[in-house]
C-alpha cells in the first residue's frame, strides 16, 4: 500500500556517512519532532537525479529552510558510500542529508518503489518529494513514470 498524506512514516533504519564513517539513523531520528522535505529518486549518478533533481534541492536548501523546514533529505536504492560520493561530487555540503536506502526497505514500506530490472537496476526508489512534519506526510509529490514534474524543489517549496 502507498503512504498517503496524513499516515506516519514507517519505522525504518537507512544509512549515511559523516566524518566518522557509516551511521545508521532509524527513521524517529531523522524526522521525530522535525519538520523535513524527502525526495527519493531511482539512482545516484543517473541523468536526470544529477542533473536536474539533487541540484535543484542543493541551490533551494536556503529557501527550504527559511520556511521552516529542518532537514532536506535525499534517498536513494544506494549503499553509503555511493550516496556519500554522490552527494560530495555534487556539493551537498550540509545542505541535504544524503540517505542511503541499499535494500529499499523504506522504499518498499511506503510503497514508492519502481523496478528497474530491465535496465539492471533491480528495485529501486520512486521519484517523489513530500514534506513530513513530526513523522507524519503532509504533501506527497509522486512522479509518473519517466517524468520529471512535481518532485523538484521549486514544486515541493508550494507545499510549504
Amino acid at each position: 500500500m502507498t503512504i498517503k498524506i496524513g499516515d506516519k512514516i514507517p519505522a525504518v533504519s537507512l544509512k549515511t556517512m559523516d566524518k566518522d564513517g557509516m551511521q545508521t539513523l532509524s527513521t524517529d531520528d531523522i524526522f521525530k519532532g522535525k519538520k523535513v522535505v524527502l525526495f527519493a529518486l531511482p539512482g545516484a549518478f543517473t541523468p536526470t537525479c544529477s542533473a536536474k533533481h539533487l541540484p535543484g534541492f542543493i541551490t533551494n536548501a536556503g529557501a527550504i529552510k527559511g520556511k521552516g523546514v529542518d532537514t532536506i533529505a535525499c534517498l536513494s536504492v544506494n549503499d553509503a558510500f555511493v550516496m556519500d560520493a554522490w552527494g560530495k561530487a555534487q556539493n551537498a555540503g550540509e545542505n541535504v542529508l544524503m540517505l542511503a536506502d541499499g535494500n529499499a526497505d523504506f522504499s518498499k514500506a511506503v510503497g514508492l518503489t519502481m523496478d528497474g530490472t530491465g535496465y539492471g537496476m533491480g528495485i529501486r526508489a520512486s521519484r517523489y518529494a513530500m514534506v513530513v512534519d513530526d513523522g507524519v506526510v503532509k504533501a506527497l509529490n509522486v512522479e509518473a513514470p519517466g517524468a520529471f514534474e512535481v518532485s523538484s524543489a521549486e514544486s515541493i517549496m508550494k507545499a510549504l
